[in-house]
């Protein structure tokens, strides 16, 4: 099979769990910002904000240290227990400290009042990090099918105890059904926005069961020495996920404390969490191509054109996350109806735009970081991210008490267009990919000068549609199969 057709429907696959299993979380958005008010989910923006950096530092990068010597390993199976085990064990003491010192730590977060959330996501934390290197197998064995089989239980059970909770049981109290004995011995209105969490921690739960096949058929060997040299390759990782953590959600953390004394956080933290969902469309995409391309990328290494494989993909990566960048901007009016009202402030806009631009060159950053995994120079993946940590925090130290949100979406811009441009230059010197750099900018130009022309023009919906058709055309045409003319030989 051609290997781009290949990664294509992978990709797909992958995409059946992820874009469409978020984009059925993303029909919770709605029922959030309608249910709560922008400092109750601002609650929520800011503890998922914590989990985002404790699930890397419990992974501590044994995902791609499985799938690079799972290449490099005679015995795949042995990679795998190894790091089985040692994720259980981490997780597990985790797990133990974070119920031992609750009470201190729920205090130290401005939350003295509810221990059981950091109880509730001490376990999720837990059990995600031990299911990630199962979900790591099934994506190395492209076994995309129950990868997505899996991921989509997840999230169906996540939704459906979302809709159960902050829906169904309010409805059944206030209507007096058949049901309200049960509800009320499960129910309790003081919990609030933590049935959020709830929903998240049984979610979690079965998908750790539905992993079980995988962990139990395991031969259960811990090799120290392999195990070291994971660790070594995985090391520069840990730092670096912890840098793009940071790049990617340290400014909701921050919002609290450099905000404005006259600005209420909480709701602030609302807001800019709410508007930075929509951009979520183009985060799934770049999500959903990093499950299929990882695997992808170490497999074709030894391929003999396998750098012009990486050139192509990164042209239609380019392509692709371009449309939705466009798609978003034009149609903000749409997209915004997804929020409640009290969620439509007129800086969303410029925020979603930013954000958008900002996931744009991530995209192409997460492209080029594949030399540095294939070189396994991955100490420079943690350079790099720590680069962009220190654009993201001085950014949003100098920007948030100035302009609020708006300077934590303007830091996260600077932060990817800067880590792309020392990947690039980067890779050019250390693992040279013929990337098409003059027509990749040309794409670029030509998404940003339509942006332009759809949203400060007062086109119809139908203008703006044929627009984005006409864009997608020209990059057609220029990406058309070129036919080679043949001479017709001379008779006479």
């Amino acid at each position: 099979m051609n290997p781009l057709k290949k990664l294509a429907g992978q990709t797909a696959i992958y995409g059946l769990s992820s874009v469409v299993g978020r984009l059925l979380n993303y029909l919770l958005v709605p029922l959030y910002t309608r249910y709560f008010l922008p400092e109750e989910y601002g609650v929520v923006t800011e503890l998922y904000a914590y989990v985002a950096f404790l699930v890397i530092i419990l992974t501590y990068g044994l995902e791609t240290a499985f799938f690079r010597f799972s290449q490099t390993e005679k015995n795949n199976r042995v990679v795998y227990s190894t790091s089985l085990i040692s994720l259980l064990f981490t997780s597990l003491l985790f797990i133990v400290s974070m119920f031992t010192f609750s009470e201190s730590i729920s205090s130290s977060i401005g939350y003295p009042n509810n221990q059981e959330y950091v109880k509730w996501f001490a376990i999720i934390i837990g059990l995600d990090a031990i299911s990630s290197i199962s979900f790591a197998k099934l994506r190395a064995l492209n076994k995309a099918t129950r990868f997505a089989l899996i991921r989509l239980v997840n999230i169906f059970v996540n939704i459906g105890l979302n809709l159960f909770f902050i829906i169904y049981c309010p409805y059944a109290i206030e209507n007096n059904l058949p049901s309200l004995n049960f509800v009320n011995s499960v129910y309790s209105s003081s919990v609030g926005v933590g049935y959020i969490f709830v929903a998240n921690l049984f979610a979690s739960v079965v998908t750790i069961l539905m992993l079980l096949p995988e962990m139990i058929n395991s031969v259960w060997i811990f090799d120290k020495k392999l195990w070291g040299k994971m660790m070594i390759y995985a090391s520069p990782l840990l730092i670096a996920g912890l840098a793009g953590i940071t790049n990617e959600t340290i400014d909701r953390i921050l919002l609290k404390y450099l905000l404005p004394d006259n600005l209420n956080a909480s709701k602030e933290i609302g807001l800019y969490g709410a508007f930075y969902k929509l951009s979520i469309i183009m985060i799934l995409f770049i999500q959903t191509f990093r499950f299929a391309a990882e695997p992808f990328y170490f497999a074709q290494e030894r391929e003999v054109n396998s750098k012009k494989i990486y050139a192509d993909v990164m042209k239609y990566f380019v392509i692709v996350i371009s449309v939705i960048f466009l798609i978003v901007t034009t149609f903000y009016d749409f997209f915004i109806n997804f929020l409640g009202s009290n969620y439509h402030d007129q800086r969303g806009f410029l925020v979603v735009s930013i954000l958008l631009l900002a996931n744009f060159f991530l995209g192409i950053y997460y492209n080029l970081s594949i030399w540095f995994k294939l070189t396994e120079k991955t100490l420079y993946g943690a350079y790099i991210a720590i680069f962009g940590a220190v654009i993201t925090l001085v950014g949003n130290y100098f920007l948030i008490p100035k302009i609020g949100f708006v300077g934590c979406a303007i830091a996260t811009l600077a932060c990817y267009f800067l880590m792309t441009v020392v990947s690039f230059y980067l890779c050019k010197k250390h693992y040279p990919i013929p990337y098409n750099i003059k027509r990749l900018f040309l794409y670029f130009l030509l998404m940003i000068s339509t942006y332009f022309i759809l949203n400060y023009t007062n086109f119809t919906f139908i203008l703006n549609l044929l627009t984005i058709t006409v864009y997608v055309s020209i990059i057609y045409w220029i990406e058309r199969p070129k036919v080679k003319e043949t001479k017709t030989p001379k008779l006479f």
